[in-house]
């Protein structure tokens, strides 16, 4: 029986991710939709709007059969190392293929670009810069839109693994405020903050609106005074820190009040916004590059949700001695100390209930869903 994975962070789950779900079981003709999702924190240096249980659950009533997590050490780097692990996740769960989505709709295109030995997560610069690569048309436009930067690093993650690449093309732009019934993760996550219609924009609508929501600035009380009291040489060591970056860091967390001036402040021609909340998440989480050398490599399938029709192929994986975590102690020691820590980080801002009740699901099993 043939499955097909989605790599998602459904930040949160929306009609757009919902019409992606069909189109990649029609294309892919597969028997079972797994997805792999970032858990609590995501690939833009955030924290998701809401809990990963939430989301996965979501997922499950919307056409996923199995949600898998994705690791926090993949989910919140850049974009070839953030496709690199979720590739590496699909393979140890001998997924068939899996289907993403693009702005441009041309796989032919994309995989030219995913051909060359360019490095994706410079590839603005070195376009900026006029360099000539494969005709193409982000190539041609001297442009290209994040779901087709991830879509070449996905392809270039799959290459040798035998998985076959689906693409469904974006039905909404990525950066679109306007909230309206394709409105993107983005727009959503604006109307939410700035108390918005949705406008049956998704269909966690009533679990948005019933649920404590988490953004950014609630934790810049800590890390601007972490940023602020620590050394250069102590920030140093930190994962994802180069190029002097703890001194840009530092010099503007005693300077700004507001996280969103702290983040503007930041970003320059060196370091984009991007990898600014990405090296500010490895402060909060406290991620040194020496913890990170030490990480085993991945082999495990850390099941967050699972419906009926998952139960088939969650039986048929171990089967094939799949190694499945189903609970959360199964999951190898390194890997499982920094995602329990990265929960402690994300449930530290909110009311001990709901504090109490999310770290309770992250030590429990994987969740069957009716």
């Amino acid at each position: 029986m043939s499955s097909c994975g989605i790599i998602s962070e459904y930040n949160p789950l929306h009609n757009g991710h919902i019409y992606q779900i069909a189109k990649a079981k029609e294309q892919s003709g597969a028997d079972f939709m797994i997805a792999v999702m970032s858990g609590n924190f995501v690939q833009r240096g955030e924290p998701a709007v809401i809990d990963k249980w939430k989301r996965a659950e979501a997922a499950i009533r919307n056409g996923i059969d199995v949600v898998i997590e994705l690791p926090y050490f993949f989910a919140s780097q850049s974009a070839s190392h953030f496709a690199a692990g979720a590739i590496q996740v699909f393979q140890a769960a001998g997924i068939d293929s899996i289907c993403f989505g693009s702005e441009c709709g041309n796989l032919e295109n994309l995989q030219e670009i995913a051909d060359t030995p360019i490095n994706p997560d410079h590839l603005h610069a070195s376009m900026n810069a006029g360099m000539s690569y494969p005709k193409a048309y982000s190539l041609l436009t001297s442009s290209m839109y994040p779901n087709d930067l991830l879509a070449v690093c996905y392809l270039r993650a799959l290459k040798g693994t035998g998985i076959q690449p689906y693409l469904v093309q974006r039905t909404s732009g990525y950066l679109d405020e306007e909230v309206k019934e394709n409105a993107s993760a983005f727009a959503i996550r604006h109307a939410l903050k700035n108390h918005l219609s949705l406008a049956g924009s998704t269909p966690m609508e009533e679990i948005l609106k019933s649920s404590t929501l988490q953004f950014s600035e609630l934790y810049y009380p800590y890390l601007r005074t972490f940023l602020s009291v620590s050394s250069p040489e102590h920030l140093r060591q930190l994962f994802l820190f180069s190029e002097g970056i703890e001194y840009l860091l530092q010099k503007n967390a005693l300077k700004y009040e507001k996280y969103d001036d702290f983040i503007n402040a930041c970003t320059n021609y060196r370091y984009t916004a991007s990898r600014v909340r990405r090296c500010c998440l490895q402060a909060l989480n406290q991620v040194t590059k020496k913890e990170a050398e030490a990480l085993p490599p991945y082999d495990t399938v850390r099941v967050l949700a699972f419906g009926e029709h998952g139960r088939k192929w969650l039986a048929e994986q171990r089967k094939k001695e799949t190694k499945i975590a189903s609970r959360f102690a199964d999951v190898p020691d390194a890997w499982r100390q920094l995602e329990y820590r990265t929960s402690l980080m994300y449930t530290s801002v909110l009311k001990e209930e709901e504090r109490k009740r999310i770290l309770s699901l992250e030590i429990g099993g994987a969740h069957y869903v009716k």
